[in-house]
């Protein structure tokens, strides 16, 4: 189970990654046209008009997929931002259990996020609704991407609360000891 859970989170930051490349390449062909038509305009030619049409609209959608994709994994590493002042100057016990109740309540706003977000998708598929760019999209894709993200989410925090309820350590506090941020 630890390794599908590991592959999973890996997979998501891969597509995160991924959806960040493409973002890129979208934004150079966008910059590379704006030159051709800078240069036909220079040598007297008309500019052949090189665009990538809705490219801020489907930047936008890009980023959220990239973002929420990457939510479990930046987890897993311990690259969220915690406020640790309070369990470093409390007993091991009572700090473990105070990471406990926290990441209890972190499952349920991930959990209510999800449900909202799945909800909102559902409603989009039912309705057919599309973006309202050059470039129709069907909303449910960038909500559906970003309701996996939050559901991924979920999951690494109920990863983490059975670690913590084992009495081990959980994967992000490790990867935060392992650079010296924790303690």
């Amino acid at each position: 189970m630890r390794r599908l859970l590991d592959r999973l989170y890996d997979a998501a930051l891969a597509l995160a990654a991924l959806t960040f490349a493409a973002i890129a390449v979208l934004v150079l062909i966008q910059i590379a046209g704006r030159l051709i038509d800078r240069a036909a305009r220079a040598i007297g030619a008309p500019p052949p008009g090189l665009t990538v049409p809705s490219l801020a609209e489907i930047g936008a959608f890009l980023f959220i997929g990239a973002v929420f994709l990457g939510l479990a994994g930046t987890l897993r590493a311990g690259g969220h931002v915690r406020v640790t002042l309070l369990t470093r100057a409390m007993a091991p016990g009572a700090a473990r259990l105070l990471g406990l109740a926290v990441t209890l309540c972190a499952v349920g706003l991930a959990g209510f996020a999800t449900w909202s977000s799945a909800v909102q998708t559902l409603d989009s598929w039912r309705f057919g609704s599309l973006s309202y760019g050059m470039v129709k999209v069907p909303l449910w894709l960038p909500q559906g991407v970003m309701t996996l993200g939050l559901a991924l989410l979920g999951v690494a925090l109920l990863d983490a609360m059975a670690a913590l309820a084992r009495g081990e350590t959980p994967a992000h506090e490790q990867a935060e000891a392992a650079r010296g941020e924790n303690g």
